[in-house]
């Protein structure tokens, strides 16, 4: 995203919800890696979830982590 994330209406809405609501993390380290989250299920499952950031800010939605989980079948050994 570089400096372009700056100027996305998306990114300022973020910053300012994370700051109202008593954010206080350090802001430090590489600042233009977008994160995400992945649910893999056992064996040959694959992945179950997929939420990839498209803008600083995005959040997963915790109802699906935890029905993607639930998804999740133990390994027969």
């Amino acid at each position: 995203m570089m400096m372009s994330g700056l100027f996305r209406f998306g990114v300022w809405q973020n910053f300012f919800r994370a700051w109202r609501s008593g954010y206080s993390g350090n802001l430090e380290g590489e600042g233009f890696t977008l994160g995400g989250v992945y649910v893999i299920g056992a064996g040959r499952q694959g992945v179950l979830l997929e939420h990839r950031e498209k803008e600083f800010g995005d959040k997963v939605s915790l109802p699906s982590v935890l029905e993607a989980a639930e998804k999740i079948k133990p390994q027969a050994s």
